[in-house]
């Protein structure tokens, strides 16, 4: 049976769309992240107790480059923790007004963990992605400490040791959280303008004045992030894949990253 002719020329090739992703972690590169220090810890670290924080940051492999962060505990009763900044490492890597930040999650099971992914320059700049604490089992804590605005989202997807999927929006006039693709909260705040920030991932280990401490038997917690993302929209447009990343019926509004009611 012959083939039957194509009528008139080939289509020509299209080039694929530019992807909108400016970063994707990747916890093993020395370029992106430095491990076991931070600015955000007086001195840059190793200990925090002022915020209530058992930490002791090491720059062990072991505790973070997988994605799988980690605490164990120490004999003098502190806690060695994982932490990777962006901060002085070579890439240098800041999230800016506008940017799109997702990850996946696996919360921790363990009473007086305390993780987080969060963003911090020169001693402020910090919006909470999430943090987590396993004693309040079904609750995500949200926070945008630049323009003081928190909310605390009760869900059944959350719980210890569940896997959840988290977005956030640092628009210039609303920051606006996501979980398992549904918007849960938008603080109607923002970031500003001209708003940018380093980001950091870390386990921190609770000293029980906020939230209980470890419990005795305890000697070893984790909680994994095993994908993050940062997008950055089109400038005067907005970012591709909208409609996926965004479900039916939201769009971002031009210049501040914030969903709107999608045009009808």
């Amino acid at each position: 049976m012959s083939e039957p002719r194509a009528r008139g020329p080939l289509p020509a090739p299209r080039d694929p769309p530019p992807s909108d992703v400016v970063f994707t972690a990747d916890f093993t590169s020395t370029a992106q992240w430095v491990a076991g220090r931070s600015w955000a810890y007086p001195g840059g670290g190793p200990v925090n107790p002022g915020d209530d924080k058992l930490d002791y940051l090491v720059s062990d492999a072991d505790y973070s480059r997988s994605g799988t962060f980690r605490a164990t505990r120490r004999p003098d009763g502190r806690w060695n923790t994982g932490l990777l900044t962006t901060e002085d490492s070579e890439e240098g890597f800041t999230v800016r007004t506008g940017d799109v930040l997702e990850a996946r999650v696996r919360l921790p099971r363990e009473t007086g963990a305390w993780p987080a992914i969060w963003t911090w320059r020169d001693g402020d700049q910090e919006i909470d992605v999430f943090e987590y604490h396993p004693d309040n089992q079904d609750i995500l804590e949200f926070t945008n400490h630049v323009r003081g605005a928190n909310h605390y989202l009760h869900d059944d997807a959350v719980q210890p040791g569940a896997w959840v999927d988290l977005r956030t929006e640092f628009g210039r006039r609303s920051v606006v959280w996501w979980l398992n693709g549904t918007r849960v909260f938008a603080d109607g705040r923002g970031v500003g303008r001209a708003w940018h920030a380093y980001l950091i991932v870390n386990l921190s280990v609770c000293a029980g004045g906020y939230h209980p401490g470890p419990l005795p038997g305890t000697t070893e917690m984790s909680f994994e992030v095993s994908s993050l993302v940062v997008r950055r929209p089109a400038v005067g447009g907005a970012p591709l894949g909208t409609a996926a990343a965004h479900g039916p019926g939201t769009a971002p509004a031009e210049g501040d990253g914030e969903p709107r009611p999608a045009a009808g």
